[in-house]
């Protein structure tokens, strides 16, 4: 079987993160979306994605393929529906396409938005899909807890340093290279999961569940509550609770976190803050690019949503369920708008157009820090998004 992950109409409610990725490229517990299927069916996948992005991530097909919700995340029962499938044959569950089994003239139907006549089965499991930003830091805790179970199966963690304070030991599992001093830490709560080569400095504390992924660092006296996820190549440091870095990204200094995600390539200035709690403790509403206005979380706690390239000044201060697009820069006193269009340079006193090649430039030396370059496709993604969110900057 050919496996492929499709992106469906939640892509457009998960953006800005679905701007610059498919939407089973996200990042939730430890793992993404993609990898978390790859390991299940022992097999590699491709995606069905936007065009724009599919010069970065293209879509392989075969005689017989297998098309799989990328907002899903998977589960043995699940994947023992998708393997029961015959061609011409679709799981759904409710309204949601779970999965399809199609040949190559039906998947061209179904890459252009016609399902065809397909036999519907009905899937029996309760499973997580991703619907709405917040819905990965909602569901972090499972993720972690799935994610950590498949990592660590059958495998031993190294040994954790006797400098540390340790509580629910049999929780915790270190991979190869990672360091871990002079900390305290409570897995008691949940399970805590240190990648290859990733680092926790003295003085820490720490309660799981918490996903340190590969070559990541949790700077000096950082504070951290379960359910959180540090992408790989991140430095955290200060306060963060129930939060999802996706990677390449850092906040290396004081200031709190709480119930947000933020994407790739971002920097939080020192001092950065974010709410995650209204005054009035209401319901927080969280801007929707599907609808193009606020719309209601559902929520009590609800903090900061980053596309990818955006940063943040020194002591900066977002307000409750503050959503900022792809390469946004934000400075100044005072809370800005609680939501910021991509490519949108200031604050409080004033917005205007981050120029494309000015986004080159930083992106390209961001990128170089850690040995990688900004690639032709990377530009002209970051171009697309640049030129379909013109209309959101009206300064």
């Amino acid at each position: 079987m050919n496996y492929i992950l499709f992106d469906d109409g939640t892509r457009d409610n998960l953006l800005p993160l679905t701007f610059t990725r498919p939407v089973a490229e996200i990042r939730i517990g430890i793992l993404k979306i993609s990898e978390k299927w790859e390991r299940r069916l022992g097999e590699k996948i491709s995606f069905l994605t936007q065009d724009y992005l599919m010069c970065k991530y293209p879509m392989i097909s075969a005689t017989d393929n297998v098309l799989i919700n990328g907002a899903v995340l998977p589960l043995p029962e699940l994947i023992t529906e998708i393997h029961d499938l015959k061609s011409g044959q679709c799981l759904r569950k409710e309204n949601v396409i779970v999965a399809a089994r199609l040949d190559d003239n039906q998947l061209k139907a179904f890459k252009n938005g016609n399902i065809g006549k397909l036999e519907n089965k009905t899937s029996s499991v309760a499973f997580i899909k991703l619907e709405f930003p917040w819905d990965i830091f909602s569901h972090n805790e499972a993720a972690i807890n799935d994610d950590y179970l498949l990592l660590t199966k059958g495998r031993k963690s190294a040994p954790i340093s006797n400098t540390n304070k340790v509580t629910g030991v049999d929780n915790i599992f270190i991979e190869e290279g990672a360091s871990v001093e002079f900390s305290i830490i409570n897995a008691k709560v949940g399970p805590i999961y240190v990648g290859k080569d990733a680092e926790i400095m003295e003085g820490c504390l720490i309660r799981g569940p918490l996903a340190l992924c590969e070559h990541s660092t949790l700077k000096m006296g950082a504070k951290i509550y379960g359910a959180t996820t540090i992408g790989p190549h991140s430095k955290i440091g200060g306060e963060i609770s129930n939060s999802v870095v996706f990677g390449y990204s850092n906040k290396a200094h004081d200031g709190f976190l709480g119930n947000s995600v933020i994407g790739e390539w971002c920097n939080l200035g020192a001092d950065t803050n974010n709410s995650n709690l209204k005054n009035n403790y209401g319901e927080v509403r969280v801007w929707n690019y599907a609808q193009e206005h606020y719309i209601k979380s559902g929520l009590q706690f609800c903090g900061l949503i980053m596309g990818d390239h955006s940063k943040s000044a020194i002591n900066t201060m977002f307000n409750t369920g503050t959503v900022v697009g792809v390469n946004a820069n934000i400075f100044g006193a005072g809370f800005p708008r609680n939501f910021i269009p991509s490519f949108s340079w200031g604050g409080t006193e004033g917005l205007s157009t981050f120029a494309l090649t000015k986004a080159y430039e930083v992106a390209s030396m961001v990128m170089k820090r850690r040995g990688l370059v900004l690639a032709d496709c990377d530009m002209q993604i970051l171009r697309y998004i640049f030129e379909h969110t013109d209309k959101y900057r009206h300064f």
